[in-house]
């Protein structure tokens, strides 16, 4: 991962390779992440609503993998956290 993710807290909406970064992390467990695929698919989600095409693409990749309630869970986060942000 090429950028610094060391605190959600401080992204804004348009910190795109970050969320992606975030994506990764949570979708593998790594850098000292959990591996938690709701949490990965809501950053996959920021990334690709501030037009990442390589989030589009692991946000449905990861969607394979997880219950519709998941995957609503994830919806449901990304958009408290955007509009908190």
């Amino acid at each position: 991962m090429g950028t610094n993710i060391a605190s959600a807290a401080v992204l804004t909406a348009t910190d795109t390779e970050n969320m992606l970064d975030l994506g990764f992390a949570y979708s593998t467990g790594a850098d000292g992440f959990p591996l938690d695929l709701v949490t990965a698919h809501q950053w996959f989600n920021l990334a690709a609503l501030s037009g990442s095409a390589e989030a589009q693409y692991c946000r449905a990749d990861l969607a394979h993998q997880m219950s519709r309630q998941e995957i609503a869970e994830a919806q449901r986060r990304a958009r408290t956290w955007l509009a908190a942000h």
